[in-house]
């Protein structure tokens, strides 16, 4: 339909189709719920309650344990966007030796924390510290090589539990396999070798990627009965 302008154009607009309209309104109400969102960065105040969880740390470099608390704050609750970070860490123990090194890092580490963003890289970098006097084994044959490493391990465990580390553990299937094969291993050891009262055989070496004692050769090939780790995988 041909419409002929007569007149002078003083003003126009352009009339939307309700198409359009809706659209607009589906953008419009996105942006509104994006913008409800709370995310985490360092202007966030802390409420008056957060949730902890402690974790003890017994090493053989020290009479006394250390206690590792981290509280995580609980960002939208009640929304299909709710999610768990931690906030802060504390570290407590009656061994005041290393009282300003540990004072400084739970600093640290809190200040990333509440920065937000990934901070999945801290456990690395924890782990990364050697103690130039040497590290220790833990209960289960899991090397530490150093306390602060040992402060990593925990972060792992706590950011495994909450959600923001995956598990990179060897599935059901692939860990029955590895326990036929250490029931195996073992029951072809001497009697005097009998190593069942251990979590590991008592011959096994240790493993690069997750620091057990846990590596024997079997099958024609160095595995890892924890986490799985082959040279022929």
């Amino acid at each position: 339909m041909v419409i002929k302008i007569d007149r002078k154009i003083v003003d126009w607009s352009v009339i939307k189709s309700s198409h359009d309209k809706d659209i607009s309104n589906n953008k419009s109400a996105t942006a509104s719920i994006s913008d409800n969102i709370v995310h985490m960065h360092e202007k966030l105040e802390r409420p008056q309650m957060l949730y902890g969880t402690t974790y003890k740390i017994k090493t053989p470099l020290s009479d006394h344990a250390l206690y590792v608390t981290i509280n995580d704050i609980i960002l939208n609750p009640g929304t299909e966007h709710e999610l768990r970070r931690p906030f802060e860490l504390f570290i407590n123990s009656k061994n005041m030796d290393d009282f300003q090194w540990i004072v400084a890092l739970t600093r640290i580490i809190s200040a990333v924390f509440r920065k937000g963003g990934d901070v999945t890289f801290l456990v690395e970098e924890l782990r990364s510290v050697f103690d130039p006097d040497g590290g220790y084994f833990k209960k289960g044959g899991k090397f530490m090589p150093s306390l602060v490493a040992e402060i990593g391990d925990v972060l792992e465990s706590h950011l495994r539990i909450i959600g923001l580390l995956k598990d990179d553990q060897p599935d059901q299937n692939r860990k029955k396999f590895l326990n036929e094969k250490r029931t195996g291993y073992q029951n072809s050891l001497p009697d005097s070798e009998d190593s069942t009262a251990k979590e590991f055989p008592a011959s096994a070496t240790l493993c690069k990627k997750c620091l057990t004692k846990a590596v024997i050769f079997m099958d024609n090939c160095l595995t890892c009965l924890n986490c799985g780790e082959s040279k022929c995988s």
